[in-house]
């Protein structure tokens, strides 16, 4: 009962702080205190900022269902789900699911990149008034902005895409983002990343590929846009640092410029770690416990993470996610260019080129390959070596420690509203459980990590271990259950009325009447 109580308070004062993060940031935009509000309109950073938040929120929650659903039957959803069942056809087709979460993962960055700069305030902002140390915890230091983006676009979207997998992405929103995503991967921006891939490879740990060899054209093409994704990349990496060593960012000007390039390294080098971990994680828990135990750091991190009566995994993930988007705000404040007026531009370039330098998105494009990509790879190619750290033991415990905070609790309850507006269900009431679906013959399939790949993104409990309901989900479970049925037998009414009217020769106009009876 106490520890369910201290649930209830976590989230009330989390949900307050997003309302209080939510008004001031919306404050701040209308005052014309941050740089889309104060460059273009306000109205437009306001409307700018939604939908940069709804679509981030569609891009995590797309993440967590096209991961999840691969080991399923499709054909149990083809009726039921048919947008979700076109998309699964899509993304699962190939390596296709690896192209997608590689564009998704840039559609990240770009999108937190673009929250930043509608929401992020100016230097000295003052809003509503408040007392100049709260400015300074929630606005001056991006607390506000974090809030919201870790709520609102990623954690709530997490809650619900991961039970409720099928209901999330059977919408065309869901179809346009893939799209996009696999955009992205096809334009060649973030090729740099198939030559890591390559190099993993020759170092012992070759891609296992779902797809026959590149031959002819083919390949000539993809080296050609990966030759094209480096020199990019060469270039952000250069402007960027150049940026940085001048102090031509939005970096606090309290801290000198070599000083931010460290930051700069670091904060990506801990994004690198939590985004390989998790990958890691889910290789790692289907080795045998002989096998965890050959690296002692490996082995007391699993214990960590797969311990705590099965409440430390989901604790790491909610943690992970919010200490991620924490250092992407970090990062994305470094690498947003800035000039101050009269100083040169970057390398001397014209002003429509050094705006486009000031948008962020080359600090975005370095930190998906750099700081977000190459590590996942790496988590993917050597696992256990990955894990083989005290970091990563380190970084766990932060994780869990942020979680037990109760600061993004708040997002249970946005969760909880977005699932009865749009009338989700868990997955077992369309397909059943695992066991269900296994005695119908209709067992799930294998899916382990492939080397070279970045799925599974979400770490499972080792074989041993049966996922249990809680109480809550039985009753949730219970009640969408029933709501299905009565669905069921309403739609077998209708069709046993419209079967009587075709055998008894009932006219056309009768039908409303039959259909009400």
């Amino acid at each position: 009962m106490g520890e369910n109580v201290w649930h209830k308070i976590q989230y009330v004062y989390s949900t307050c702080l997003l309302i209080f993060s939510s008004v001031i940031v919306m404050a701040l935009i209308f005052s014309e205190n941050t740089k889309v509000a104060a460059d273009v309109h306000p109205a437009f950073a306001f409307v700018l900022i939604w939908v940069a938040l709804i679509w981030l929120s569609m891009v995590e929650g797309g993440q967590a269902s096209l991961v999840g659903l691969p080991p399923i039957d499709r054909d149990l959803y083809k009726e039921s789900h048919p947008i979700t069942h076109q998309i699964c056809e899509i993304a699962h087709k190939g390596d296709n699911l690896n192209r997608y979460l590689m564009g998704r993962q840039f559609m990240v960055l770009a999108l937190v990149f673009t929250t930043n700069m509608c929401g992020a305030p100016l230097e000295n902002a003052d809003v509503l008034g408040l007392p100049t140390i709260v400015n300074k915890i929630f606005l001056d230091s991006g607390m506000a902005m974090f809030f919201m983006a870790a709520m609102i676009g990623q954690l709530a979207a997490q809650v619900n895409a991961s039970r409720c997998m099928l209901d999330y992405i059977n919408t065309h929103f869901m179809t346009f983002t893939l799209y996009v995503a696999n955009a992205i991967e096809a334009s060649g921006l973030l090729h740099a990343s198939y030559l890591i891939q390559s190099i993993f490879g020759l170092l012992g740990s070759p891609t296992e590929s779902f797809e026959p060899p590149r031959t002819g054209m083919t390949l000539v093409l993809h080296w050609a846009r990966v030759a094209m994704s480096v020199a990019i990349l060469a270039f952000a990496f250069a402007v960027t640092l150049s940026a940085l060593f001048q102090g031509k960012t939005t970096m606090w000007e309290s801290v000198p410029g070599f000083a931010a390039v460290i930051l700069f390294f670091v904060f990506m080098s801990i994004v690198g770690m939590l985004e390989g971990m998790q990958i890691a994680f889910f290789a790692v828990a289907k080795m045998t416990p002989e096998e965890r135990a050959t690296r002692p750091w490996a082995k007391r991190t699993c214990d960590l993470l797969f311990g705590g009566s099965g409440r430390n995994l989901p604790g790491f993930m909610v943690g992970r996610q919010m200490c991620v988007t924490l250092c992407f705000f970090i990062i994305a404040r470094v690498t947003t260019v800035k000039l101050e007026d009269g100083e040169t531009n970057i390398f001397g370039v014209s002003n429509q080129l050094q705006e486009f330098f000031n948008t962020g998105l080359l600090g975005a494009i370095i930190t998906t390959i750099v700081g977000s990509i190459t590590w996942q790879l790496a988590a993917s190619a050597f696992p256990l070596a990955f894990l083989s750290t005290p970091i990563t033991y380190v970084l766990l415990r932060v994780c869990l420690f942020l979680e037990a905070t109760g600061l993004c609790s708040g997002s249970w309850v946005i969760a909880k509203i977005h699932k009865a507006f749009a009338h989700f269900k868990f997955d077992e009431v369309y397909v059943g459980t695992a066991e269900e679906r296994a005695a119908k013959k209709h067992k799930d399939g294998d899916y382990n990590v492939k080397p070279g790949h970045m799925y599974p993104g979400v770490p499972v409990m080792p074989p041993t271990t049966e996922y249990k309901f809680t109480l809550n989900e039985i009753d949730t479970l219970q009640a969408e259950l029933k709501e299905h049925k009565q669905e069921i037998e309403e739609r077998i009414r209708q069709l046993e009325n419209q079967r009587l009217r075709l055998t008894s020769g009932a006219p056309p106009e009768q039908k409303d009447k039959t259909d009400n009876v």
